[in-house]
């Protein structure tokens, strides 16, 4: 009878280790992910994908990169994620000039994991947001700019 006992005593304790060693670490939900491209007089791109106020990606964009794709994990426990886009944009003028615009946009996802969401940008490269083009639900729009996105000063 003895032997018995301890088995169970190493068992609970090691359940009791694997509890805390998945807690240190969110559990996730699963993925979703997001394209971003270049536009014709885009010379260079650099973005910040924040997804729950954390930092999800980083992505740069020019000649030799005019494309990319990042897979974002999301937490567990949630269906509804806050997003913000934020980055640079610089771009080539019909007159030969170059401008770089801030750009700064967000909102909320609904249901992401699984889905394909396209980073776009309108309002001359000053506006930047995802949409899904299967289906505009999973997306919702916040008017005006991330506070995330902000750049402090000092």
């Amino acid at each position: 009878m003895m032997p018995q006992s301890r088995s169970w005593k190493i068992l609970i304790f090691l359940g009791a280790g694997a509890v805390l060693a998945s807690a240190s670490q969110p559990a996730l939900a699963g993925t979703f992910t997001v394209v971003d491209g270049r536009a014709d007089n885009e010379i260079f791109e650099i973005s910040r994908l924040y997804v729950d106020e954390q930092l999800a990606a980083t992505i740069r964009l020019d000649a030799s990169a005019p494309q990319r794709a990042v897979h974002v994990e999301t937490a567990a426990g949630r269906i509804n994620h806050t997003y913000a886009l934020c980055g640079e944009i610089t771009i080539r003028t019909p007159d030969g000039r170059t401008e770089t615009h801030e750009v700064n946009g967000g909102g909320i996802l609904h249901h992401p994991e699984g889905r394909t969401l396209n980073a776009l940008g309108t309002r001359n490269f000053t506006e930047f947001y995802l949409a899904d083009p299967e289906d505009p639900s999973v997306v919702e729009r916040q008017p005006g700019r991330s506070e995330i996105c902000s750049v402090p000063t000092s």
